[in-house]
This record gives structure tokens, sequence and C-alpha cells, in this order.
């Protein structure tokens, strides 16, 4: 069982789970999963890979709605159904994140095997949110009941993404500050002493 080409991707890791445990998937989101005509008459084969990705996503996010206990609908479904739905994502992730009491807390390569569990990568998690948050509007939804863009979506979407910075010792700031500045590297060039000129 291999998922090593997409790390971290909570689709893959859903689906396969939904393959073992339901096989009915082509019954999802019956009368919700209506894509608009001019990307589903073209053959799948003439679908961009993101296309096909959120068309994934989607499925995977109504096999969801209707395992819920309730079964939920999507018009009911608010934003803290959405965070229940990546809370519950987590435990197909692969990405380690340490705890505080961890001694790697904060060592992005640690050099031995922890404890610590395996939590799906903020930026699979972003990724996600952002297909879902598409499809649900071409699905008919509207941008401003729309679930996926919740405040408390932002929220715990931005709490992720700086805990497992924390965790994992890794600064998603870092590129921004490292850009040298062309002007200073001019003026420091200007700057240099003249060469002597032999006589």
């Amino acid at each position: 069982m291999e998922h090593n080409q997409e790390v971290d991707s909570p689709n893959s890791v859903i689906q396969h789970h939904h393959h073992n445990h339901n096989n009915n998937n082509n019954t999802m989101l019956a009368g919700h999963n209506n894509y608009p005509a001019s990307s589903s008459s073209n053959s799948p084969t003439t679908l961009s890979r993101y296309e096909n990705q959120k068309r994934r996503d989607w499925n995977t996010f109504g096999q969801y709605l209707r395992n819920h206990r309730p079964p939920l609908s999507l018009t009911r479904c608010s934003g803290a159904h959405v965070l229940e739905f990546l809370r519950y994502l987590d435990q197909f992730g692969k990405t380690k994140v340490h705890n505080q009491m961890c001694p790697f807390f904060g060592h992005p390569n640690p050099p031995a095997p922890c404890p610590c569990p395996l939590r799906q990568a903020w930026g699979s998690l972003d990724a996600l949110i952002g297909r879902l948050r598409a499809a649900y509007e071409e699905n008919g939804g509207k941008p401003e009941t729309n679930p996926f863009g919740a405040r408390a979506v932002r929220l715990y979407l931005r709490d992720v993404r700086d805990s497992q910075a924390k965790a994992r010792g890794i600064s998603y700031e870092k590129k921004k500050r490292k850009k040298p500045n062309p002007q200073q590297q001019q003026q420091s060039s200007s700057l240099a002493p003249p060469t002597a000129t032999s006589s």
C-alpha cells in the first residue's frame, strides 16, 4: 500500500479509506454533483489535474456528509462541519507534528523516530479548502453561504500553519525576508575601493 507520490494528499488517502469501506463512490452527492456542462461534456481525459482533483475532493466531502451521524445535507453544512471534516482527515496524515514535550520539537529533521502523531500538512489542507470552496460555488452554492470560506475555517488553517511551523522548526516567512535588495548590491559595488593603477 504505497502512497508515496501524493504525500499528505488528504484526498488520495481518504479515497483509499472509502474504497475499503464503501465501494459505492458513484452515488456520491446525488443531486449535488452536477458539474457545469462545459467541463463534463468533454471526455474525462481532457479535464485538468486540478479539475479532476477538485471533483474527487467534492465527492469525498459528499461521502463524509452522508456518513455523518446524523447525515448532513449540503444546505445545512456550516464552517463548524468543515472543521470536523478537517480534523477527521488528520487520521490519514503523513506529516509528523511534534508535541511540545518531544525532544525534537522545533527540529525540521529529527535524528530519530518519536511517538508524535502524524497529521495532514497545512499546505495540503489549505489547497483542499481552496478546491472545495470553488466546487461549492460551481455546484450552485452562494458565495455568501460558502462554509469553506467561513472565518472559523480561515482561523483554523492559520492556527494549523503556525503550530506546525513551530513544531517542525519551519518558518513560512523565510523566503520573503531573504531577498537581496538590488539597490544595496549596486551601492556596495560602487563603494568598492578603486583599483590602483600602476604608473
